[in-house]
């Protein structure tokens, strides 16, 4: 694989491009502070939704609304970092015209260090066209799974993180026991698998993490239970801190060390796209995670963020703002469901604070 674009006004000896090498004996690079570190596949996403029912086979059927927004892994960072967390984002996308485009819409979000993302001809960018229909979404995909050039993972060039996700389908990377090694915490999750196999096996490396967030699908094919209940309890034993999301349920977790068990409600919405709620949803619980909140406290923000995706098309580009979060409070009835969420008023004054 060729080495890939420079960002733009950097030479391409920046030690944030992919052809960084530090010249011998040049003093070292500092390595950047992050609060997350997100690692995947890149997608561009085509979200189509407003349609009454899918075509049969050879006909066609027009949809009312349409977005593109950035998918896969930039979904969870996306979201992080309009929650205000630095995050960094490693991965890689081609030079097409799809990358173009994911491209210039993350150099525009703010709080997201894209240093360890490159370009590459060689790179063909996946694409996934994401339909709405019915309250849920289905997928179709194009392309292969992608992941940053080795030069980008090594040691000298990771961040510090105080977090990082790791998906569990390959096991635990180099460059994740690096950086838990050095007190980094390591969030695990899960995908669809697409041969149905569900492989056991997948969970194995789960004590090496301090936290699983998969949804209620995952968790049961991967333990082979039948109800979301079940498949937590039995990833908790694996893992010092399992959480199941439940969709319109809301979330389950139980923490491992304590046996503290949450089942936080759900916040209902008017969802037009469910699309990366899931992601969403991970990135409002590793905020309140690093925050240092009750775990009843970081499972209801989480649904919160969640529930406030899915109004708009699109995953990452319909990921809340602290804007969006502190409306949906004054707006709130507290005797009714606003009441659980009396906790953010403070994280809410404070920011709106600072931001006048």
């Amino acid at each position: 694989m060729t080495n890939g674009e420079a960002f733009p006004g950097q030479s391409p000896g920046d030690p944030r491009g992919r052809s960084a090498d530090r010249p011998e004996g040049a003093p070292p690079v500092e390595r950047p502070e992050v609060d997350l570190f997100c690692v995947g596949t890149l997608f561009f996403d085509l979200v189509l939704a407003g349609m009454d029912a899918m075509p049969d086979a050879g006909a066609e059927v027009w949809a009312k609304e349409r977005a593109v927004s950035p998918g896969g892994v930039a979904n969870r960072a996306v979201a992080a970092a309009r929650l205000g967390l630095r995050t960094g984002l490693a991965g890689e996308v081609g030079t097409d015209l799809f990358g173009d485009h994911l491209w210039q819409t993350l150099h525009g979000v703010g709080n997201l260090d894209l240093r360890w993302t490159s370009r590459s001809p060689d790179v063909q960018t996946t694409l996934t066209v994401s339909v709405a229909l019915d309250g849920d979404r289905r997928f179709l995909s194009h392309g292969e799974p992608t992941w940053p050039g080795e030069t980008m993972l090594t040691p000298e060039r990771l961040p510090r993180a105080r977090a990082a996700q790791v998906g569990l389908e390959a096991g635990i990377p180099d460059w994740a026991r690096h950086l838990r090694a050095e007190g980094t915490l390591l969030f695990g999750g899960v995908g669809w698998d697409p041969s149905g196999q569900w492989s056991a096996e997948v969970l194995d490396s789960l004590a090496q993490f301090d936290a699983f967030v998969c949804n209620t699908t995952e968790a049961m094919a991967y333990t082979r239970t039948d109800t979301p209940t079940g498949a937590l309890r039995q990833l908790a034993e694996r893992v010092p801190l399992a959480v199941v999301t439940d969709g319109h349920r809301g979330a389950l977790a139980v923490d491992g060390t304590s046996g503290e068990f949450v089942n936080a409600a759900p916040v209902t919405s008017r969802a037009v796209d469910p699309t990366g709620a899931g992601d969403t949803f991970f990135a409002g619980f590793a905020f309140a995670t690093l925050a240092g909140w009750p775990l009843r406290q970081r499972l209801l923000f989480a649904n919160l963020c969640a529930s406030q995706s899915v109004r708009g098309l699109g995953g990452a580009v319909s990921a809340p703002t602290w804007d969006d979060l502190g409306a949906w409070f004054d707006a709130t009835d507290r005797p009714t469901q606003g009441a659980a969420f009396g906790f953010l008023g403070p994280e809410l004054a404070r920011r709106r604070s600072t931001s006048s």
